[in-house]
């Protein structure tokens, strides 16, 4: 049926740019004809939950958000497994990799980021892959059934929850960190060291400061080099060391990109008719990969699309709490500090809680948390709210429940 509703036309079939046409369905469920682009063969899922997935703990129809009913319900047309390869923006065309060519009034670029691969020699082997997406997650299981050792290069949390995942599918599993310490960007060095122990009492093998040097094997991966020369099995070899964003489209269609796809406070590109959300958009310099953020990129771009053009992005200072294979950690705001800055610590190993709050001048502008995570949203509200504590102080490691009632 032909209809002279606009067009809209998703690129990218991830969780920013669904949930962006969640929004808009919600406040202008009949304004677009919508045509939904993915480079998958699924409908969305929630990427976050591959972990899950992974060590067996969730199925693959558990996490999908949007099934292919959804869709149609909602008369989308979706085409899953079928990249867009060209924006032809003279002409509103969008092209796809099938040979589809589909005019649009508006684009909203959702093309999320791509694993970074380390070019070491040896990189392509089968047997070295990233942990990105469903596949990803299959040949790992896979790996799993036929194969006992796993390295995961990364230290991050993806790294570690790839690591977990392995381990409880019954593989010996070395996670390889060229840094000094696990999670460097979430944790401070005290509360890494309380998570290696940890981990290594799992069952994990944990190598810092190692510097992969090479990838060894004749027609798949065998081993892995280091730059001094030493060497480890390896079957499996998985990439957690960071990801770029997707912009390959959008430069080869002219849009203006730095790092990312830059958009303004309207998430809409240097071209009115294109909007951008998600890990491919860089706004004011920063690029995103945590969901809070991404949501509220979403809600704001569905308000413009929708023709309420009156709502703008603002960063927001952002908390991450994370469940790293049993483990609670929770850190929010500068947990680094600078010369200003002082430091409450609380240190109990007998019950392994760990908690450092960063203070200046009488507010909290970091937490770190280890152990015992449960004041980690109040922490964040004193970050958000820059609370004055000075009447608090004495009591603020203790947690909310101390310093409430006399504060009122």
């Amino acid at each position: 049926m032909t209809t002279s509703k606009p067009k809209l036309v998703v690129i990218g079939n991830g969780m920013a740019g669904m949930r962006t046409v969640e929004e808009l369905l919600r406040l202008a469920p009949d304004l677009y004809d919508i045509t939904v682009f993915g480079a998958e063969p699924h409908g969305n899922y929630n990427r976050i939950l591959l972990s899950p997935v992974l060590a067996g703990e969730k199925t693959v129809d558990d996490i999908m958000l949007n099934t292919r009913e959804w869709y149609a319900k909602n008369g989308i047309t979706l085409h899953a497994g079928d990249p867009v390869v060209k924006i032809d923006r003279p002409r509103r065309t969008v092209h796809s990799q099938s040979g589809l060519a589909i005019q649009y009034d508006r684009v909203l670029l959702a093309t999320g980021s791509n694993p970074f691969i380390i070019p070491v020699p040896g990189h392509k082997l089968p047997g070295v892959i990233a942990f990105r997406d469903i596949q990803d997650v299959e040949t790992m299981l896979d790996a799993a059934r036929n194969h006992r050792h796993a390295v995961v290069i990364g230290g991050g949390l993806l790294g570690l929850e790839a690591a977990n995942g392995l381990l409880r599918q019954g593989m010996e599993v070395t996670v390889v960190h060229v840094m000094d310490s696990l999670m460097e960007r979430q944790l401070d060095k005290p509360a890494a060291a309380l998570l290696k122990t940890s981990l290594e009492r799992k069952g994990l093998r944990i190598m810092l400061n190692a510097n992969t040097a090479e990838i060894v094997g004749p027609d798949r991966v065998t081993a892995l080099r280091f730059k001094d020369g030493s060497e480890i099995p390896a079957d499996l070899v998985v990439m957690t060391v960071g990801v770029r964003p997707n912009i390959d489209l959008a430069k080869s269609a002219g849009l203006q990109c730095d790092r990312a796809i830059i958009v303004d406070d309207t998430l809409q590109t240097f071209d009115p008719r294109v909007y951008a959300v998600g890990e491919c958009v860089q706004h004011r310099k920063a690029l995103f990969g945590l969901v809070a953020p991404i949501w509220d990129q979403a809600r704001v771009c569905a308000t413009h699309l929708a023709g309420f053009g009156h709502s703008r992005y603002v960063q927001q200072a952002t908390a991450t709490k994370l469940k790293v294979t049993g483990v609670d950690l929770y850190s929010a705001g500068d947990f680094i500090g600078d010369a200003d800055s002082e430091d409450l610590v609380m240190r109990d190993p007998r019950r392994g809680v760990y908690k450092r709050l960063v203070l200046k001048g009488n507010r909290v502008i970091g937490a770190v948390l280890y152990g015992d995570v449960k004041d980690g949203p109040w922490y964040f509200e004193l970050i958000q709210n820059k609370t004055d504590i000075a009447s608090l102080r004495s009591r603020l490691l203790f947690g909310q429940a101390y310093c409430e009632p006399r504060a009122a």
